[in-house]
C-alpha cells in the first residue's frame, strides 16, 4: 500500500485572488440587458401601475391592426390579423391581481395560456403553421417583431389590470 501524499493547501494570497475573483463575477453594472425577453432569457421586472399606463391605454380597437399595447381590467375580445392571411381572435377570459388567462383561436390553431402571480407572464407566438406558448417570469419590455410571427404577450400586475401586447412583423 501507497502511502497517501498530503493534499496541497491553500495560500493566504491564493484564497484573498479567488475572494476578490468571486466578488467581481457577482457584481451588477447598471447596463440593461442587449437581449429582447424570450422564454430563455426571462427575467423579472418592475410591473405596470397606474402612474405609468400602457401606450395604447385600455382601447381594444387599438389592436385591430396587430399592434397594440394595452392594459385590460376585465374579459375582453380583440381581432386583429393573423399569419398567413385572415383573422386571430385573443379573448382574455380572466384578469386579476396577479392573474392573466386568455385562449388565442385563428384558422392555424388555437392556444391557451394563462400566469399567475407576481412578476408572471406568457409569450405566445402565433404562426402560419400553428401556435407556441411559453410561461413564467417575465419582463414588461416590448417583444421584438419575428418574421411571419404574431406575438402576444401577456404580464401580470400586482394592482389587478394586465399588461397585453400584440407585436405583428
Amino acid at each position: 500500500m501507497r502511502p497517501r501524499s498530503p493534499r496541497p493547501r491553500a495560500t493566504p494570497t491564493a484564497l484573498a485572488a479567488l475572494t476578490a475573483l468571486t466578488l467581481a463575477a457577482c457584481s451588477s453594472t447598471d447596463e440593461p440587458d442587449p437581449a429582447p425577453p424570450t422564454p430563455s432569457n426571462r427575467t423579472t421586472a418592475p410591473h405596470p401601475t397606474a402612474a405609468s399606463p400602457a401606450a395604447d391605454g385600455q382601447d381594444p380597437d387599438a389592436c385591430t391592426d396587430g399592434s397594440c399595447e394595452i392594459t385590460v381590467t376585465k374579459p375582453v375580445t380583440l381581432h386583429f390579423p393573423a399569419p398567413g392571411g385572415g383573422r386571430a381572435t385573443l379573448s382574455v377570459t380572466e384578469v386579476g391581481p396577479n392573474k392573466v388567462e386568455y385562449e388565442v383561436k385563428s384558422a392555424n390553431g388555437q392556444s391557451k395560456a394563462g400566469a399567475s402571480g407576481p412578476g408572471q407572464g406568457c409569450l405566445t407566438h402565433l404562426r402560419e403553421n400553428g401556435t407556441g406558448n411559453s410561461c413564467g417570469p417575465l419582463t414588461t419590455t416590448r417583444p421584438t417583431p419575428q418574421p411571419d410571427t404574431v406575438t402576444i404577450q401577456t404580464t401580470t400586475t400586482p394592482t389587478g389590470p394586465g399588461l397585453l401586447r400584440i407585436v405583428s412583423p
